[in-house]
Formats: C-alpha cells, structure tokens, sequence
C-alpha cells in the first residue's frame, strides 16, 4: 500500500477528474488524503479517500465565481483570463503550500498529485528540504510553452513552419513577460517572501519541473510537440466513478429508440454542467438551428429546469436536467457542446464527432483541438447563430470523415485503462525517487 496526497483548485471541473484518480486509487489498497475545497467533502469521502479542506481565506464557491471574485464580470477575453490566474491560482499559493506541508508533516507521504492550476505544489519544489515525488496531472489541454504552438489560452492552430516558430517564439514572449508578466512577477514575489531562492518557472511551465506528469487524455487529441517533456504520459481520461443521475429513462425515452431505429439523426447538445446560467448560448440557437429538421434532438440542461429553456423546446427536441450518458451516447450521431475537456472526451470515447462553441476558460483549446484532430468542427465563438449551427450539422452528418476520425479517437481512448496507467506511473515514479543516485 502506497500513501498519496492529492490537491486541487476548488473547482469542479478540476476537482472532478482528480476524484476519480482517487477513486481508483482507494480501489487499488491505496491511502489516499485529498486537499481541495469544503464543498467537495461529500464527493471525495465518497471514494473511501480522506477529505482535508482548504484554508478558507484560499476556499471559494465557484459555481457563482464572479461573486467570489468581484470584479471579474467587467473583463472579458485575455483580461479576464488574467484576472482568474491571478486569484484563482497565484494568489492562493503560500496558503495551499502551507497546508501541504502540514498534511506532510502530520503524515509522510509517498507522492503528491496536484493537478496543473494547483500552483501550491511549487514551494514544495523548490524548498530544498527532502520531500516526496511530485506529479502534475493535467485536467485540461497541454498548457506548456512549445515551439511548435501558440501559447495557451490564444485559441490559435500549432504550426512549426519556419514562420510557425517565429510567430510561436514572438508570442511565447510576449505571453509570458507582457500578458502574464504581472502574474508571474506576483508568483516570484510569493516564493521569495516564503523564503524560496532561485526563479520559478512560468507558472505554465511548472509542470516540466514535476517528477513525472500526467496528461489525462491521449496524443491523438494534441498538438504534435517536437519539444514535449519527456516526463509526459499520456494516460487517457479517468473514468467516471459518481453515482449516475437521473438513472430513471425520462419519459421520452423510447421516442428516442424509435427515432433511432427509424434512421433519424439523434443531435446531442448541452453546455456542461457550470457554464448554465445563459442557455442561449449554445442551447437556444441549437434548437432553434434544428427546429424542423429530420433529426432528434436531446438536450441537457446540467441541473436547469428543462421548462424554461428561452424560447421553449421543438417538436423534433426533448430535454432533461441530466441523463445516463451511459445509456445516451450510443444512440447519439452528433453532440454540440461548449467544449469543456473532460466531457468533450467523453464524447470523443464514445466514436462521437462534435461541433464545439465555447469562449471561456479552456475551451477555445479544447475546440481547437478538436478541429485539428478532423473529429469535429470550431465554431470559434461562445455564441454561435442558428445558420451557422444548421450548416456545421449538415457538414458533419454529410461528411463520414468527421466520424471515422472520431472513431479512431475511441480506439485510442479503448486502449488506455487510465487508473491502472496512473497507478502504474506512481509505483515508479516513487521507486525512482526513493532509489538513491549512484555515484
């Protein structure tokens, strides 16, 4: 039995894929401890690990992020993007750090895992007293610096033409002392008043740094990197481990299996399960797209009242709060979505082109992938119209290639048992690092 430590930022879309790597875990005959915020107690003790909260001045409610953090609803864009790693990342980090190291203190540990906006694990680096191996595991897209892509957050393609590297290496600099310069002057400032020497890296790049890092997702969903870490692995989604809501079949279920079996196109749409508050951004313009069109539409809503969705559902559509995807997916053509990683690769497992329309956080990355992948199409907006959304179905349903693409990605996912992979990377990564260096 090996003894783990577990962080992550209190946000659900963080915390949900790392509860899962707990789970597995726990499974394992692991000893499994978990930093992260108070209002995922009841999820984590779930997995049999040991809930430890964070210290409240760093915990926050980020189902309502812009009351958590006022002044974040007048910046959008790159602005905004600024502003959450500031105080969603960069500010937290000498309480996060402190709390480790309490935990660590209170119980050795034989690796800590935080997942990549858990910037608490760098004092733990960077302080030279003996520690544990340290693993990033990446929740979201490769955020790393490459010369063979734009920087994170920028929605741009990769290239790695001559013009490629240096338009890659003009915007790695500016992103990194212009843009994020602040931010990571603020970081330095942090480390140095902790009594830390040395430069920390970009707070990006602070996974080169870790013992090992694990990319929850597989190549083929990427930018080709000639410059990827060699502490990389790619080791696929982790799979689900919640109890499924709505196990029931809402009533309409077999309107579903009739449409199906009638060789109706089945459209699965939804805007995840936190960007909710504004269903006309995808939802709307999505019924409003297929209103008539010889296709089923299933629609969820990720907890709102299917009744009030704006402007009401069509004849050819039907909603509920959430559905077994279990069930779901395998009757599903096509799914729009707003691009978040973790249920974009669901979705992708499933042999599912998508059309992705999402602004915020990661998911112009995700989207961007996607495109790049020939498994979907990037609306390149948060808020696509309904003619734009009608023509991008047509393309995929018309066009085999975006499933066949898509299918080649489920291969890819089928091939990776993620919790074993993970379990298997933590075993070495910790022989290694308590193997002493030869001299």
């Amino acid at each position: 039995m090996a003894r783990y430590l577990l962080a992550s930022t209190p946000v659900h879309g963080h915390v949900a894929p790392m509860t899962n790597i707990a789970a597995g875990l726990v499974r394992a005959g692991h000893r499994v401890r978990f930093l992260t915020g108070a209002l995922f107690r009841e999820a984590v003790e779930a997995t049999g690990a040991q809930h430890v909260a964070l210290p409240a001045a760093v915990d926050y409610d980020a189902r309502d992020i812009d009351a958590a953090f006022p002044g974040r609803t007048k910046r959008s864009g790159l602005r905004k993007l600024t502003f959450d790693v500031r105080y969603t990342f960069i500010e937290p980090v000498r309480a996060q750090a402190e709390a480790l190291r309490t935990m660590l203190d209170a119980e050795p540990a034989d690796a800590v895992l935080a997942e990549t906006t858990f910037f608490g694990v760098l004092p733990l680096l960077l302080d030279p007293r003996p520690r544990p191996a340290v693993v990033s595991v990446g929740i979201t897209v490769l955020p790393l610096l490459s010369r063979d892509t734009a920087p994170f957050g920028l929605g741009l393609p990769p290239s790695s033409s001559a013009a490629g590297h240096v338009r890659n290496r003009l915007l790695n600099f500016l992103v990194r002392r212009v843009v994020f310069g602040p931010n990571q002057r603020r970081l330095h400032r942090t480390l140095h008043d902790m009594g830390l020497s040395g430069s920390p890296p970009f707070f990006f790049d602070w996974p080169k740094t870790a013992d090992r890092f694990l990319q929850l997702s597989v190549p083929g969903l990427e930018y080709p990197r000639s410059d990827l870490p060699a502490q990389i692995r790619f080791v696929g989604p982790p799979p689900p481990h919640e109890a499924i809501r709505n196990q029931t079949p809402p009533p309409w279920w077999d309107e579903l299996l009739a449409a199906r079996r009638s060789g109706r196109p089945v459209v699965h749409v939804t805007q995840g399960t936190l960007d909710t508050s504004d269903l006309t951004r995808v939802i709307t313009p999505t019924l409003r797209a297929l209103a008539g069109k010889e296709v089923f539409v299933v629609v969820t809503t990720g907890g709102r009242d299917p009744a009030r969705i704006p402007g009401g559902l069509p004849a050819n559509a039907r909603a509920a709060t959430y559905l077994p995807y279990a069930d779901l997916l395998p009757h599903v053509d096509l799914a729009i979505t707003n691009g978040g990683f973790g249920g974009a690769q669901l979705l992708l497992a499933h042999g599912i082109p998508l059309i992705v329309a999402g602004d915020t956080e990661d998911k112009p990355e995700v989207a961007g992938r996607v495109a790049a992948s020939g498994a979907g199409i990037n609306m390149r907006t948060g808020n696509p119209t309904a003619p734009a959304l009608a023509a991008a179905v047509e393309t995929v349903l018309r066009n085999p290639t975006y499933r066949q693409r898509a299918r080649s990605l489920a291969a890819e996912y089928a091939g990776h048992d993620t919790i074993a992979l993970v379990d298997a990377e933590l075993a070495d990564v910790t022989r290694q690092r308590s193997t002493p260096v030869q001299p």
